[in-house]
């Protein structure tokens, strides 16, 4: 589908006031509130527009698979700095923006939104614009490709997109503790106040996981600094991508999976269920089936908020309600780029 063809199919349904359901791979459907509407399919819109390896920045367009985008950068030994997940062979970069998900790495080489540097939307006119640059001197004013990371396509069909990359490091190592989540939340908070190159944690059942990466001078150092135990190199890339893609066994089961964003000083929270945690303890993965109140009053006491990242039933919404100033925020944005309300309604929530 070329672009022309997706800018007259969105004039079309807004005409009609017809809901586009917009979808690459389909590999985060479970993300979000329920997808409605006519199937827009992006995917045969793909391919890398432009790859400076030298200014270590890529723009594909939305259906390029990531698996091919990070082959491609794999051979200049480059990668996305936020380690974003697939959840399945069909990932695509217009997704992997949408969706605004990041992996293991995010706490230390920041966001899908952190990356963003400049992108083109198709809006509910079927309008073709563009926002932001490929460098971050032409990142001015009120930067609206940042904004589309994680909004779900409710703003606009992301046809294009560049991104800041990173080179890969030079050495990793992942080491292994026995500790108590209490006493892991601790040490991450410890470990994050000193210059140590930790570009990724995760704690469960009693072992927290902590991967090193960098110069090969500074890791070996942080290590034997840090002690713990060391862990095959194979193993750890298959732990690392296990806890990415959620395919270890705490992510198994039927369970409603919640995704709580804390200060990483926030204590242990008391709430039923199993829980792991990321991103030096600011993200708090739980498995439990409390009511969503008692979950989303618990991570708001503690300063943060709860996701209801999957679940069989969304009844009470995903993500944490609004607050009125920040509702009409939403709905005036959502007006401005799609006045027919067409693209994904309800994915984000209910009302827009």
């Amino acid at each position: 589908m070329t672009l022309e063809n997706i800018q007259e199919r969105i004039r079309e349904a807004a005409g009609r006031g017809a809901a586009l359901r917009i979808r690459g791979g389909g590999s985060k459907d479970f993300y979000g509130n329920a997808p409605r509407g006519e199937m827009l399919d992006t995917r045969a819109h793909a391919g890398v527009v432009d790859y400076e390896p030298t200014e270590l920045v890529v723009t594909a367009r939305c259906g390029t698979l990531l698996s091919d985008l990070e082959g491609i950068l794999l051979e200049k030994n480059q990668q996305f700095a936020f380690e974003p997940p697939h959840f399945g062979p069909g990932a695509t970069l217009g997704g992997c923006v949408a969706s605004g998900l990041s992996g293991p790495r995010r706490a230390s080489a920041g966001s899908v939104r952190d990356a963003m540097l400049g992108a083109k939307i198709l809006d509910g006119r079927g309008q073709l614009l563009a926002f932001g640059g490929q460098v971050m001197k032409n990142v001015a004013g009120y930067d609206v490709s940042r904004l589309l990371a994680g909004s779900l396509g409710t703003l606009g069909v992301i046809v294009e997109a560049s991104l800041r990359l990173l080179p890969r490091p030079p050495e990793e190592c992942t080491l292994k503790f026995e500790l108590p989540q209490a006493k892991a939340l601790e040490r991450l908070n410890r470990w994050g106040g000193r210059p140590l190159p930790i570009s990724g944690s995760a704690w469960r059942d009693g072992e927290l996981s902590l991967r090193l990466s960098g110069a090969a001078s500074a890791v070996h150092a942080a290590a034997q600094t840090l002690g713990g135990q060391a862990v095959a190199q194979e193993d750890a890339a298959r732990f690392w991508v296990g806890i990415r893609e959620q395919s270890t066994p705490f992510f198994a089961g039927d369970a409603p999976l919640w995704r709580l964003s804390l200060p990483s000083q926030a204590p242990v929270l008391e709430l039923p269920g199993e829980q792991m945690l990321e991103w030096g303890g600011a993200l708090r993965w739980l498995r439990s089936r409390a009511e969503a109140r008692t979950i989303r009053a618990a991570a708001a006491q503690a300063g943060g908020h709860a996701t209801l990242f999957r679940a069989a039933q969304k009844a009470e919404g995903v993500f944490a309600p609004l607050s009125p100033i920040l509702a009409r925020l939403h709905r005036d944005l959502k007006r401005s780029f799609d006045p027919a309300g067409i693209l994904n309604p309800g994915r984000m929530y209910p009302e827009f």
